[in-house]
């Protein structure tokens, strides 16, 4: 018996994910999340949001950092962009000018772990943004490409790199 890795995401309900607007119908945009299908996203599920107040989602290619308010198997994963207090907490549309990949679900699980040296170490490079979704897919942001693409191998090179290698990777990076 050998173990496969799981390739596709399956939907949690309270994972916080990445996902991709895929099309608008009615009130609702249809969000590509890396699972069997595509999950659904109220306009009003947004902080702040009313029928007048709309979301600045402009559909198709939007990338979108939310939470499953409902996940099973009998019903189509629905998202929401606030927490349990209409607070958006970080989430809604992310910036278009990142840099959007994917990663193993395992490797996602190592960088979400709370004090993850990896996560360390690359900010002690150049300042950047982070988003980490459960669903493998991270976008991320540095002053520069240049800088963007260096952490996007970085931490794609980390899941078969021993921490060893890591620091001796990043040493390298930072001149020392």
């Amino acid at each position: 018996f050998v173990h496969q890795p799981r390739l596709q995401y399956v939907p949690v309900k309270g994972d916080h994910v990445i996902a991709i607007v895929t099309a608008k119908a009615g009130d609702v945009f249809k969000l590509d999340v890396g699972g069997s299908e595509q999950a659904s996203l109220s306009y009003l599920a947004f902080e702040g949001a009313t029928k007048r107040n709309r979301p600045n989602v402009q559909v198709v290619g939007d990338l979108i950092y939310g939470q499953f308010l409902v996940a099973n198997k009998d019903m189509e994963p629905e998202m929401v962009c606030i927490d349990s207090s209409g607070r958006s907490s970080g989430m809604g549309l992310i910036g278009q000018d990142g840099f959007l990949f994917k990663v193993s679900l395992g490797l996602i699980r190592k960088l979400l772990a709370p004090k993850c040296e990896i996560i360390q170490e690359l900010s002690q490079l150049y300042p950047f943004e982070l988003v980490l979704g459960m669903n493998g897919r991270i976008w991320v942001k540095a002053k520069t490409v240049q800088q963007t693409l260096i952490i996007v191998n970085i931490l794609e090179a980390c899941e078969y790199m021993t921490a060893e290698q890591r620091k001796q990777a990043l040493a390298k990076l930072s001149g020392n």
